[in-house]
């Protein structure tokens, strides 16, 4: 049998061998690195928090991340430690020869170490091989620290705004919040 047609999606190789695509085995370890990654007080280890924007522990749960997984033009791209261990993730929409970035997580004991810079990296990799010539995303206005460093690796503001409402997974907003798009021309 030929692997790629057993797979879902196409097999990638990517410059970096830490990086491979998650499948729906990965979960677990997936849901622990998203919400440790972006809410509660082990998020607050690392930089890219947003615990003291959005209370809860809970970034994304099992439902969203599934329907994340079996989304039509979605991969998520993991990338693992020596021990295959997932520290870091991305998750890669297709849209109308555009690229999505989305769920960009790196564990709070990993960051700054160059990971989100490779995730990036993939996902232009990726994005070329799937004809695209944009990767766009939303990053919440007020996390400053962040979109500079999304500037530093080439992303620009593209003055699109977009409201960012409360659910009842991912937890009460402490202050009104909406995303900024950014968008990086391939």
């Amino acid at each position: 049998m030929d692997l790629k047609s057993y797979f879902r999606f196409p097999m990638y190789e990517f410059s970096d061998p830490h990086i491979t695509m998650a499948t729906k085995q990965d979960m677990p370890e997936l849901l622990a690195l998203l919400n440790g990654s972006y809410r509660g007080e082990y998020s607050k280890k690392g930089w890219t928090t947003e615990a003291d924007l959005i209370e809860g522990n809970t970034r994304i749960d099992e439902n969203g991340l599934s329907l994340v997984l079996e989304k039509p033009g979605s991969v998520l791209l993991k990338y693992t430690d020596e021990d295959d261990g997932i520290i870091a993730c991305v998750n890669l929409q297709k849209h109308n020869g555009r690229i999505y970035l989305g769920l960009l997580g790196v564990s709070p004991n990993h960051q700054d170490h160059g990971i989100g810079k490779h995730l990036l990296q993939a996902s232009e990799e990726y994005a070329r091989q799937e004809n695209c010539r944009s990767i766009y995303m939303s990053v919440i206005t007020l996390r400053s620290e962040l979109i500079y460093w999304y500037f530093r690796h080439g992303y620009q503001d593209t003055g699109e705004r977009k409201p960012f409402h409360e659910d009842s997974v991912s937890g009460k907003h402490a202050r009104p919040l909406e995303f900024m798009i950014l968008q990086k021309q391939l």
